[in-house]
């Protein structure tokens, strides 16, 4: 069986390395390759790969987004998630999201193919790491009972939460998702409302805290 593949990462140099390398493998061909989270979407659904592997930090469409609009409409698709974060929301987000595999970047090449053929046959691959903060996140959850606020937002209202937070202006925003400023602005107070935040700062803190931007489009990337 050749192992169909999606790759998406918008640094060029990782992602033609990573295809070059995955190439060798005899059972392993790659499909299309994207430079963002709304590429990686559409190759998903288009290509109808065995597997996307996609970085979080993306333009456009962040990771997780992309990850949960892939699982949502291209569901045979299994999802490896490589990625240089590690803290627990995060990790957290992308598990919620649908993705089937977590590994950081760090990782050593046979490693990634291992996860690579794991997850195609259906089971969950984490990195040591990964595992460590899932359990001890599970354990936290028990303990105090708190649940993530983020699943309680539409799809739309998370596109919006997102680009606020990267403080894109409504205009753009508009542009963007195809609706009016107006529409822009009722997605944002019906949002505020729902979360009882009240400022753009707030917002940002949220989304971040939450995993839907990350502070990498605030301050730059390592």
């Amino acid at each position: 069986m050749t192992i169909r593949v999606v790759l998406a990462d918008d640094h060029q140099i990782m992602r033609e390395g990573l295809a070059s390398l995955l190439e060798r493998e005899t059972d392993i061909q790659i499909v299309g390759e994207a430079i963002d989270g709304a590429e990686a979407v559409r190759l998903s659904i288009s290509a109808s790969p065995d597997l996307l592997i996609t970085d979080l930090s993306m333009p456009r469409l962040n990771g997780i987004e992309a990850v949960r609009r892939v699982k949502a409409r291209a569901p045979e698709t299994k999802v490896l998630c490589l990625s240089v974060h590690e803290d627990p929301v995060r990790v957290a987000a992308v598990i919620d999201a649908g993705a089937s595999g977590y590994l950081l970047k760090d990782c050593a090449f046979e490693e990634l193919v291992r996860a690579v053929r794991v997850v195609v046959e259906g089971k969950v691959y984490l990195s040591p790491e990964i595992a460590s903060i899932v359990v001890n996140g599970f354990r936290r959850k028990r303990s105090d009972g708190q649940e993530s606020v983020s699943p309680r937002l539409t799809t739309r209202e998370r596109e919006v939460v997102q680009l606020l937070a990267e403080g894109r202006p409504a205009k753009e925003i508009a542009k963007r998702l195809n609706v009016s400023i107006k529409t822009v602005g009722a997605h944002r107070e019906h949002v505020m409302a729902k979360l009882q935040i009240h400022s753009v700062a707030e917002l940002t803190h949220f989304a971040i805290r939450e995993g839907i931007t990350s502070l990498d489009t605030h301050f730059g990337r390592a």
